[in-house]
């Protein structure tokens, strides 16, 4: 197989990157001693374009149903499609190049789920940032996870080859050798941009089918069950899978039709308010206000010791880590920088990764957007070296996670929520109770989170490139040039998506933040509903012990069961899909071609969703108000119309899923 750059493509065997002996040499794609095309205007630039386009959709996706997806796949799709396209009129481009743009493109993703899981607190809180503070904070989250992840790449990409298989990194390899070789993959993921964006405009732009359906279930006191339109769940069930689809679904369930029915009937005889609702009594409560005056409480329960649990599982993994990752640096530092012999062994310099992350700190503890509200520059000097000590820790141990179960299980929101409790304790020992603590300890985990998930992606694209032969140092560099142009947008994103739909709204709960800022108050103010919490705790608790993923399940608590009910279908439609295949390769086939669609469903969603944000806030300068129709037109039917949609969404998504085989 022959390479556009003129290297000898070597294909990616199996054996080479799972049954290889740990330590042995790996002989990448692209040879070590090729000198191949890889650092160019056009790869960065395409980066850069699907780094701000998936990094805006995921803020979307993250700050409606409280996760993201990893986009490595769909970028390095739809640039390889772009490559050959312009390959058309003679422009050359090389396997290498396609895949430093998928590193530049792909750094978005995990800066937006930084963001969107904490920074929205701020405006729950009444103290919303403006764009400077929020971009600072994004980039410095980024840069650290970067600049951490150099000295480890040896230890854990390297030498733990054959120990640690970095599933999204191996399969974007796979993806780039055969977009290169040729094939119709990016098809799916055009067809799903398209197909998310002309759902959401026919539920949320023009309003013509309503976005959610619901139904009382009969004999059961305040019992009902709803479903959200959504293209872009559809797809993350698919991606998900059944299993997890099937649990989160079943929280939810386990919250509207077993946990409000059974507050229903114990506050039913009740003639004042239970705490923390002052004025209504349960009885006079809908089943949505049930829900958020208790089952939240109880859903952030259930999330944060789900999110510890799987932190705690984790114990050895973080301390074998955290040790390997302290030796690494010693010995590197003790050693100097010594030249590299090859080409694909080139890190950034360890005297440019020192100065940045020192200049980094002193950014956070001197710049006035970093803890502003912070009085003197010691306490300023104590938040930010909270910030060095537990973005490094959570790095290694982010990386070696997601090397053995990949980015989606990452436990981010764990490692965030241990920031914050470690965080907010120490400031409540220093007397730092009010908003001026809780701003520094929320911009604390921000950083964290946001250093956490970009090492998690750093370490996927650095298996990548290891697979294929690319240049580490160019691979860092392009990592930190995603950061540095998608921070600004994704920011600006949050901040015009809460101008439209408001943070907290049913259209945009932003649930992570939600948590974030919950689990703030109770450290400082203690003055959560702590039996409430406690409940949720004991769920989770019980799930685990049950041999359930308890941080899925709580999860599904913590949501509206509506969100969870087209996650579950995706990922019921994707059990079907591979049950029914005529063998493996089938089944493969139609898994590849369905996650593909699913990326693109997400993508298609969340741009429409950023673009209907911006439409209502350019109305609003104008005072005019936005367009759309409505779905008062349909009566009766407005509900079957939107399951019909839906259905047809399904049938579509089965078609697609299955044309890979016929084209194979």
């Amino acid at each position: 197989m022959k390479g556009e750059d003129g290297g000898r493509l070597r294909g990616l065997d199996p054996q080479a990157y799972t049954e290889l002996p740990p330590g042995a040499t790996y002989r990448p794609v692209v040879a070590e001693a090729e000198s191949a095309i890889e650092f160019t205007f056009k790869a960065i630039l395409a980066g850069i374009v699907a780094g701000i386009l998936f990094g805006a959709a995921n803020a979307y996706l993250g700050l409606r149903a409280g996760l993201t997806i990893s986009t490595s796949i769909p970028v390095a799709v739809l640039t390889v499609a772009l490559f050959r396209a312009l390959g058309l009129f003679g422009v050359r481009s090389g396997l290498l190049e396609a895949n430093l743009s998928q590193t530049v493109g792909s750094a978005s993703s995990s800066v937006a789920s930084g963001v969107i899981f904490t920074l929205p607190a701020l405006f729950l809180w009444g103290a919303p940032p403006n764009l400077a503070k929020m971009t600072l904070l994004a980039l410095s989250g980024g840069l650290l996870g970067v600049l951490f992840m150099v000295p480890l790449r040896r230890f854990l990409i390297v030498r733990e080859h054959g120990r640690l298989p970095y599933p999204e990194g191996t399969a974007c390899a796979q993806v780039l050798v055969a977009a290169q070789a040729g094939g119709a993959r990016a098809r799916n993921v055009f067809l799903g941009l398209g197909v998310g964006a002309f759902f959401k405009f026919l539920t949320g732009w023009s309003e013509v089918i309503r976005d959610t359906v619901s139904v009382k279930v009969p004999f059961l006191k305040k019992g009902q069950v709803g479903m959200e339109a959504s293209a872009a769940l559809f797809g993350v069930g698919y991606i998900l899978g059944p299993r997890v689809g099937s649990v989160m679904v079943g929280g939810g369930l386990f919250a509207w039709l077993v946990i409000i029915p059974v507050i229903a009937y114990w506050g039913e005889g009740r003639v004042e308010p239970f705490y923390p609702e002052t004025v209504q009594t349960i009885a006079q409560m809908s089943p949505g206000e049930i829900w958020n005056r208790y089952v939240r409480y109880i859903g952030a329960g259930a999330v944060a010791a789900g999110g510890l649990v799987t932190l705690i599982r984790s114990v050895p993994t973080m301390v074998q880590s955290f040790k390997v990752g302290a030796s690494q640096l010693r010995q590197r530092l003790g050693g100097g920088e010594s030249p590299a012999e090859v080409r694909t062994d080139r890190d950034l310099p360890l005297k440019f990764v020192g100065l940045a992350v020192v200049g980094v700190v002193l950014v956070l503890a001197l710049a006035p957007q970093g803890f502003d509200l912070l009085h003197g520059v010691g306490s300023r000097v104590i938040a930010a070296l909270l910030v060095a000590l537990f973005a490094f820790f959570f790095v290694t141990v982010s990386s070696r996670i997601v090397g053995l179960v990949g980015v989606t299980s990452n436990p981010t929101s764990g490692m965030t929520i241990a920031t914050l409790l470690g965080t907010s304790s120490i400031f409540l020992l220093l007397g730092w109770t009010g908003m001026d603590g809780k701003v520094a300890a929320l911009t604390v985990g921000c950083v964290v989170a946001i250093a956490a998930s970009i090492a998690g992606d750093t370490s996927q694209d650095l298996k990548t490139g290891f697979l294929l032969g690319a240049t580490p140092r160019r691979q860092q560099v392009g990592e930190l040039i995603g950061v540095l142009t998608s921070a600004i947008f994704v920011c600006w994103t949050v901040i015009q998506l809460n101008a439209t739909y408001g943070f907290g709204s049913a259209q945009l709960p932003a649930p992570q933040a939600t948590l974030m800022r919950l689990v703030i108050d109770g450290v400082l103010e203690q003055s959560l509903p702590w039996v409430l919490v406690g409940i949720g705790a004991a769920i989770a608790l019980v799930a685990e012990a049950c041999k359930l993923p308890s941080l899925a399940f709580a999860v599904g608590v913590y949501l509206p069961v509506s969100t969870m009910v087209p996650v579950f279908f995706g990922g019921l439609l994707r059990w079907w899909l591979e049950r029914s295949a005529a063998n493996k390769k089938e089944g493969e086939a139609r898994r590849e071609a369905g996650v593909l669609f699913g990326s693109g469903l997400v993508g298609g969603e969340g741009l429409l969703g950023v673009g209907v944000a911006f439409m209502a806030g350019w109305s609003a300068r104008r005072g005019v108000d936005p367009w759309r129709i409505g779905s008062e037109w349909a009566g009766g039917l407005a509900p079957w119309l939107t399951l019909a949609a839906f259905v047809l969404l399904a049938v579509l998504f089965y078609a697609l899923s299955r044309s890979r085989e016929r084209e194979s």
